[in-house]
């Protein structure tokens, strides 16, 4: 039986890059096993991704870390500079912390372990296209952790009160376009607030950005659901 829990009427598109043909096989097949997902394309190694995200230009990048020719790091960076639309979920076995960071600093939308259970990947592919961002539990707290362990002597710039609006708001995993409806103002008017918190955090994603606000104190860690739920 197909899982057509919170299923789009569109698609969505996604290209599969990890340098294990069988694991790709295996995730393309619970990939598709769901109604609102399309792998387009697969790659083997970083290179060949970044050509085929700019033949295919999909949705959704589900990246490995350790690839040959570029790492999904590399991708990702890649990636945030010119398709910045396009969402990153990373998929890997590698939950070490100098990776989790690296990958956040990036610019990924998510990061999963390949131990999740195929619902929660088919989850987080959904919502890393929603304009979520997307923590295995597990890592969500080692990212806390790291960041709060961090010395960092450069002073923050405290939020306005609109800015901490938004900033709950993406913490429990409202769109641009939900946290637009719920505070009465344009999609615009919320990316030019998140462009603010980015920077006064020197965050590059709404995760790290989230992450880096609750170890500074601004939200209760419980804020919301950085996993899928």
């Amino acid at each position: 039986m197909k899982d057509t829990m919170n299923v789009s009427s569109v698609p969505i598109y996604v290209l599969l890059a990890d340098d294990h043909m069988v694991v790709r096989a295996g995730i393309r097949q619970f990939l598709e096993h769901s109604d609102d997902i399309q792998v387009v394309a697969e790659a083997d190694d970083g290179m060949m991704a970044q050509k085929l995200i700019q033949q295919h230009q999909p949705d959704v990048a589900v990246l490995d870390i350790q690839m040959p020719q570029a790492s999904g790091i590399e991708v990702t960076r890649w990636l945030r500079a010119n398709y910045p639309d396009i969402g990153v979920l990373i998929l890997t076995a590698y939950e070490d912390d100098p990776y989790v960071m690296a990958v956040l600093k990036a610019g990924a939308n998510g990061y999963v372990l390949k131990t999740a259970s195929p619902k929660e990947i088919i989850q987080a592919v959904r919502d890393v296209h929603a304009g979520k961002s997307v923590l295995d539990a597990t890592i969500a707290q080692k990212v806390i952790s790291q960041i709060a362990g961090m010395p960092d002597t450069t002073p923050v710039e405290t939020p306005t009160n609109r800015e901490m609006e938004v900033l709950m708001l993406v913490a429990r995993g409202y769109t641009n376009k939900a946290i637009a409806v719920q505070l009465g103002i344009s999609d615009r008017t919320v990316q030019g607030h998140l462009a603010h918190i980015f920077d006064k955090l020197n965050a590059n994603s709404r995760t790290e950005a989230v992450m880096r606000a609750v170890s500074l104190g601004w939200i209760p860690a419980d804020v919301g659901k950085m996993e899928s739920n």
